[in-house]
């Protein structure tokens, strides 16, 4: 699988006006249609303007599903839309949308775990579902940013069966080695190969540098984006899942009698 990950910076509070950028940042890469994923980061249609959601959240998700399919249709690439502020039933979220080649969503996933230290608490509602879908025939699980602190509710999802892990994120400069570390360690306790997509630009109250990562099953980085924004290419080989699996099985020797809370 030839996966696209797309860093960009974000105007926050303009939807508008990161569509446009988005579809300049694609129409500069001459190799889109060779890819068989696109990824892009979190939020990438508002940022983290929270505080006006009433103003710039999309309205059941409608204008980024009509963007998101054309563009599947497009370039006949499976798309993971990042995430973007979704407006229903006067409450927002952070949704992600998933499309196949011919624009048929396939999945959509509401972030689960809310980061109160960048007001997400106050301002948007949980999702209370798990994510799941098949890209090309390989089962995959997706989550957004601070979810990666949970590794339980990614265990959960990649039990299942997931070859790969998909992360998109506004992950702030300060943390970054922390991003890092922890995309291992999921990689690593899952057996799985991990795709993660940052933003890039100063935000309202973060900087962000990109570092966008492919990681293998072993915890090892296969690639590394610097703070720029663009297109980065990678090609996944799956068959490298089998291997490890097979040497540690950490799936099967599970003690799952021992896991559940009292």
């Amino acid at each position: 699988m030839k996966v696209a990950l797309l860093q960009m910076a974000i105007k926050e509070g303009q939807p508008d006006k990161n569509r446009q950028h988005l579809l300049e940042l694609l129409d500069d890469d001459v190799t889109l249609n060779q890819v068989d994923l696109l990824v892009l980061p979190e939020l990438w249609d508002t940022g983290y303007a929270l505080a006006d959601l009433d103003a710039c959240a999309d309205e059941n998700g409608r204008e980024a599903q009509e963007f998101l399919a054309e563009l599947a249709k497009k370039y006949h690439i499976n798309i993971i839309g990042g995430s973007i502020a979704r407006a229903h039933d006067g409450r927002y979220f952070n949704t992600s949308y998933t499309f196949e080649r011919n624009g048929q969503l396939i999945n959509c996933y509401d972030k689960v775990h809310l980061f109160g230290l960048m007001g997400e608490d106050k301002y948007l509602s949980a999702g209370d579902s798990d994510s799941s879908f098949l890209i090309d025939d390989i089962l995959t699980s997706q989550v957004i940013c601070y979810d990666i602190r949970f590794p339980e509710w990614l265990r959960k999802q990649m039990a299942k069966g997931a070859k790969l892990l998909v992360v998109p994120a506004e992950w702030p400069s300060a943390r970054i080695s922390q991003w890092k570390i922890l995309l291992q360690a999921r990689a690593i306790e899952n057996q799985a190969f991990v795709v993660a997509v940052n933003r890039t630009g100063q935000g309202l109250l973060d900087s962000f540098d990109g570092h966008s990562l492919v990681i293998d099953p072993l915890g090892n980085i296969l690639l590394e984006t610097d703070d720029q924004e663009g297109l980065s290419l990678f090609d996944i080989d799956f068959s490298k899942i089998e291997e490890v699996r097979g040497q540690i099985p950490v799936f099967a020797d599970r003690r799952l009698d021992l896991y559940e809370e009292d």
